[in-house]
């Protein structure tokens, strides 16, 4: 039977869906200008005319710099400043976009559109507004996420493939049913390409082999089960094993310990 795809409104294959389900966006430290800033990786910045910029560093744990992108430019006032962290499985998403993005949202009306009210809620504090602003700030990066791969800004990396219709085909397959029994095969099949030309596109365009990346994107859904308790025999068919040791093996190579020592860890 074919595995289900998701669909976008328009009825073309939603390539986002499936990855933000797993994605985690906590907001904090939410600041308004003359406030203390240092800490802020998300900015809405104004200049004299009024035009606005949006600006975005994702936080990276083995990245620490400081860009200048994100500091207010003379003649500039910064509006709303906040925290903002992502988690979570789908995280190879915020990997691949630039370490900073600077937007003139005068060029992006699907990005300004959410930015009105963001600034709304952080400058005229009522009811629900922390929670209203948490939301916002979670649709922002879901679409500064369709910008960077419509636009093609993102790098070599899981955005990348995406932005590729033939190989967004079989990332979403592998996304939507990580239990599959995925070969190569099926995979070429699935983005309407030879064998040989899925394997070299794919490689170049996401920067990992497309067998590689299945395996990774299935210990990476089988951690998060574990997490939550989910047994050990049921993770291993979830994700595709062809028994619990295999999946056992897997998983102890990947992470350095055994899916059991992890399940305990998180009960």
């Amino acid at each position: 039977m074919p595995v289900p795809y998701r669909t976008a409104f328009n009825g073309k294959l939603d390539r986002l869906s499936s990855l933000i389900d797993r994605l985690r966006v906590q907001v904090s430290n939410a600041l308004i200008a003359g406030t203390e800033q240092d800490t802020a990786n998300f900015k809405i910045i104004e200049n004299r005319e009024g035009a606005r910029r949006l600006v975005f560093c994702p936080v990276r744990e083995e990245v620490h710099c400081e860009f200048s992108e994100r500091e207010p430019g003379e003649g500039e006032t910064p509006l709303v400043a906040a925290n903002i962290q992502i988690s979570g499985i789908g995280k190879q998403l915020i990997n691949a976009l630039p370490q900073c993005i600077s937007i003139p949202l005068a060029e992006e009306a699907n990005l300004s559109a959410v930015v009105a009210p963001l600034i709304e809620e952080a400058t005229q504090p009522r009811c629900g507004g922390q929670a209203a602003f948490q939301r916002l700030c979670e649709v922002v990066v879901i679409r500064l996420l369709r910008h960077a791969m419509e636009q093609g800004k993102a790098d070599t990396g899981l955005l990348n493939g995406l932005a590729n219709p033939k190989i967004a085909a079989a990332l979403v397959a592998i996304h939507e049913a990580p239990g599959e029994s995925w070969t190569l095969e099926k995979l070429a099949e699935t983005a309407g390409m030879s064998r040989t030309q899925f394997a070299v596109t794919f490689k170049e365009l996401v920067g990992t082999t497309p067998m590689g990346y299945l395996s990774g994107w299935r210990l990476d859904i089988a951690r998060a089960e574990l997490e939550v308790g989910r047994q050990v025999k049921s993770v291993a068919a979830l994700c595709g094993f062809a028994s619990p040791a295999a999946f056992s093996r897997a998983f102890s190579r990947r992470f350095g310990y055994p899916p059991k020592q992890r399940r305990r860890q998180a009960a």
